[in-house]
């Protein structure tokens, strides 16, 4: 007694069948209407929310890059602030990066 839990019993073996004379039949498809123009837009107003939407749309994406972009610069400043606070937290006195040009005299 084979107890498998692939369910064999369960196969099923499904033919295809041709047409009588041996040839494939392919799908012709669907032809466009013949009358396109009733689908055209001529409203002048249409060209004008077309202007519209496009600076609406440029002003988003103007949005989307200065918030991607104050993302990122608080994202900087979290992981500065976090290491200079690890620093003086473990002792050192140094964490403060020094800019090597302050130090110069003019």
């Amino acid at each position: 007694m084979n107890n498998s839990s692939s369910g064999d019993e369960d196969k099923r073996v499904i033919q295809f069948r041709r047409s009588s004379d041996g040839t494939h039949h392919s799908v012709v498809p669907p032809q466009p209407p013949a009358d396109l123009d009733r689908y055209q837009d001529t409203n002048p107003e249409t060209e004008a929310d077309y202007r519209h939407r496009m600076i609406v749309n440029l002003a988003a994406v103007g949005f989307l890059v200065l918030l991607i972009g104050g993302a990122f610069w608080l994202a900087d400043s979290i992981a500065t602030m976090r290491k200079n606070q690890d620093c003086v937290l473990t002792g050192r006195r140094t964490c403060n990066p020094i800019d090597p040009g302050a130090l110069s005299r003019p």
